[in-house]
């Protein structure tokens, strides 16, 4: 039995549930026996304490769910999944079972030591980052999903004396993005509003994090608006104040369509049919919009920042972030039907490598390494 550890629900790491659900639906097709169990919110779901949910939060994750971890374990486990690093706080308490841990990223932990990542830390959390670094050499094998990940856990988990075996395992797609016809692309469309049939639009995919560069999309694209008529759909979080501000004064809020939130069908129709997705992110881990947008044949457009040209490959038209009249050039160079069907063929072809049963194989793989009885 494999049991993994997923995410508390209400902190709403949305992309990290998608990756425990994915792990466990993988693991079942594979016949490996598998379960996934989570911290449940119980005081955290509390109403009326205001900012003291969050502490309310900790005491479901660090009080109530390692008693319910341990009794779980007494049944039997072989071992053990965390399946988002910022878990291994759960480390201590699985031993003597043995542990991976999948490693999205390390932005918060090299905040927290001080490294711009744009992830400040709080006291509070520059406590539970060290926490989390420290328990993560308690583990048996951390699975990073990138090559600048696996660099970043290297560099940080070195000189604690014994270190966990690490290795790169890179990301599936969270859904079955793909080319869809473009009858079926207009019938899902057809939902956003504001959204013409006639006009291009240029997607960018996120949130308003810092470190996503939204501020960023907005220059990029305004450098393009007296050129072309096209509009720029931001599917995710809805724009902050600030963020809205900054769209008035380049004059490009009348073509700024918002798509908050999308479920996944809509969000493979907005690629299918978008120019190009525009994704200057700062800092990631991995960047699954990059894949998701290849998967369904859209062109891509991002920064150089790692591990970006990694998940891109040959397909991305790769730019430094402090070069936005390039991002801007090759938004107008892809309205040419001929170089976007170019760059859509070449994104199809990087999409191949985005396999769940290579994923899963390769935790299967290191799973009886670690646990041969399973």
């Amino acid at each position: 039995m494999v049991l993994l550890i997923g995410n508390y629900t209400p902190d709403q790491q949305q992309s990290m549930q998608r990756f425990s659900t994915m792990m466990l639906q993988g693991l079942t097709a594979a016949g490996i026996s598998a379960e996934l169990i989570q911290p449940e919110p119980f005081f955290g779901s509390m109403r009326g304490f205001g900012s003291f949910t969050k502490w309310l939060a900790y005491i479901d994750k660090f009080l109530l769910f390692p008693g319910r971890l341990r009794a779980r374990m007494a049944q039997g486990v072989s071992l053990i999944h965390i399946t988002d690093h910022s878990n291994a706080i759960y480390a201590a308490r699985c031993q003597p079972v043995p542990v991976v841990v999948t490693c999205h990223d390390l932005l918060a932990v090299r905040g927290a030591l001080g490294e711009e990542t744009d992830c400040p830390a709080s006291a509070a959390g520059v406590f539970l980052q060290r926490w989390i670094l420290r328990e993560l050499r308690r583990v048996r094998h951390v699975a990073c999903v990138s090559r600048a990940t696996l660099a970043d856990a290297r560099r940080l988990l070195d000189g604690s004396g014994t270190k966990p075996e690490m290795s790169v395992i890179t990301l599936d797609l969270n859904y079955p993005y793909r080319q869809i016809s473009p009858q079926e692309t207009t019938a899902r469309l057809r939902t956003v509003a504001g959204w013409d049939p006639e006009t291009p639009y240029i997607l960018h995919v996120g949130s308003n994090l810092k470190r996503k560069n939204r501020a960023g999309v907005l220059r990029i694209f305004a450098r393009t608006h007296q050129k072309w008529s096209g509009q720029l759909i931001l599917a995710g979080d809805p724009l902050t104040p600030d963020l809205q501000s900054l769209g008035e004064n380049l004059g490009i809020s009348a073509r700024i369509i918002e798509v908050v939130q999308p479920e996944s069908p809509l969000l493979e129709a907005l690629y299918n049919r978008a120019t190009a997705l525009l994704y200057p992110s700062r800092f990631e881990g991995f960047g699954w919009p990059i894949a998701e947008a290849q998967a369904c044949g859209c062109p891509v457009i991002c920064g150089a920042s790692a591990p970006l040209p990694e998940v891109a490959g040959e397909a991305g038209l790769i730019h430094p972030l402090d070069d936005e009249e390039s991002f801007a050039a090759d938004i107008l160079r892809l309205l040419d039907e001929e170089e976007r069907a170019h760059w859509s063929a070449k994104s199809l072809r990087n999409a191949e490598r985005f396999s769940a049963a290579g994923m899963i194989a390769k935790y299967v793989e290191i799973y009886r390494r670690l646990a041969p009885q399973l």
